[in-house]
């Protein structure tokens, strides 16, 4: 059977992926998008927008100029590898932080260069501590959410579901920031933003997955033939289907906004926030199926409940096997015609044998009970045996 049908079956839900029973393949996946997030960030580093570290902005009208165009002329004017953006009509051009004179040089190199007149032209000096105080809100923001996020699943479910799910965002936040560190892609207030939606779906992911798993998980007990992992992964697999085509679905859109608007119809200033959402739910996705499930059994597999689980049935299991093997022995030996069925052990008088008081009076009848297999032939009739 091919990987297509494979993938088929499973989409239509006829069979189930054994996804909690190899967090191995999973948590290495995830390590090595860490690994690689983490050296982003090391290496290239975010690349902050001017809300954050400060600069100045020049917004104009020039339908007919290209963006090699409309960069030249900001760079004669002084400006420092300035950053050009276009939506619609309107370019918006950002550099470093400039003084007034330095301002009005480029307005007046731009207004030249471009044919925009000089009252088309509007700037926007923005203050390094407005994005400091940007900053501070956003960690504020994020802070908030997680003592929110950690102090609803402790309640409506249990500690290691919210320490799984708090885990799952973590890795998500993560991975997002280094696809922005390696893209070179601007971090502005939109793309903030993006993170605090991507975290808000990848918990609601998370939970609908947790409310199956408790669901299921309910009723097991010391005389389950279920463990937690089995029970956990049938779960998982009823909601597998569902979380795929929510994900595909949400997935869709955003990728239209961040491949067809960004470069067709030039929405420059929301490829910021369409990228934090495209990684952010697809990543989100994964780690909710594949890092914070397997995480939370194998946190629950510890509960002496569930350890009790696993050792009564694999108690059961073993108790089976070996009757197995003492069934396919006896069948075996009884197949060889050592010990034919018919002609057990003699624990009683035979009918052929005459009764007692037809027996002369010197022959003594015993028991004979056979207590191994026979390795000679017999000869003889019953009687003859008896010494008749």
């Amino acid at each position: 059977m091919g990987l297509r049908a494979v993938l088929s079956r499973i989409y239509r839900g006829e069979i189930s992926a054994d996804i909690v029973g190899k967090p191995k393949i999973w948590y290495s996946l995830s390590g090595a998008l860490l690994i690689l997030s983490i050296a982003g960030l090391l290496i290239q580093g975010l690349n902050f927008g001017v809300e954050f570290k400060g600069g100045s902005v020049f917004t104009f009208k020039s339908p007919s100029s290209s963006i090699e165009q409309v960069r030249g002329a900001a760079s004669d004017g002084g400006a420092h590898d300035p950053i050009v953006q276009k939506a619609g009509d309107d370019w918006r051009v950002t550099t470093q932080s400039l003084s007034s004179d330095q301002v009005t040089q480029v307005k007046a190199t731009i207004t030249k260069e471009l044919k925009v007149p000089a009252s088309k032209v509007s700037t926007q000096v923005v203050g390094a501590s407005w994005g400091g105080e940007i900053q501070k809100k956003a960690w504020q923001a994020l802070i908030v959410f997680m003592i929110l996020i950690i102090g609803y699943l402790s309640v409506a479910f249990e500690w290691r579901m919210a320490l799984a799910a708090v885990v799952a965002l973590v890795h998500d936040l993560v991975i997002t920031a280094g696809v922005y560190a390696w893209s070179g892609f601007e971090v502005t207030p939109a793309t903030l933003l993006g993170f605090l939606t991507i975290l808000g779906y990848s918990l609601y992911d998370a939970v609908v997955v947790f409310d199956m798993i408790k669901e299921v998980t309910k009723p097991l007990g010391p005389t389950s033939r279920t463990t937690y992992s089995e029970a956990a992964n049938q779960a998982l697999s009823s909601t597998l289907v569902r979380s795929l085509n929510t994900s595909l679905v949400a997935i869709l859109p955003v990728g239209a906004i961040l491949f067809i608007g960004t470069t067709l119809f030039g929405a420059g200033t929301l490829k910021d926030l369409s990228l934090a959402l495209f990684v952010g739910m697809i990543i989100g996705t994964y780690s909710s199926l594949c890092v914070a499930t397997p995480l939370l059994v194998q946190l629950k597999e510890r509960e002496p409940k569930y350890k009790q689980i696993r050792a009564n049935i694999a108690r059961r299991e073993q108790s089976a096997k070996r009757q197995a093997r003492s069934a396919k022995v006896k069948a075996a030996t009884g197949a060889s015609g050592d010990a034919p069925p018919d002609d057990g052990p003699d624990d009683g008088p035979d009918d052929d044998a005459p009764a007692s008081e037809e027996l002369p009076s010197g022959v003594t009848v015993r028991k004979v009970v056979q207590t191994g297999p026979r390795q000679q032939p017999r000869r003889g009739t019953r009687q003859q045996r008896r010494g008749k």
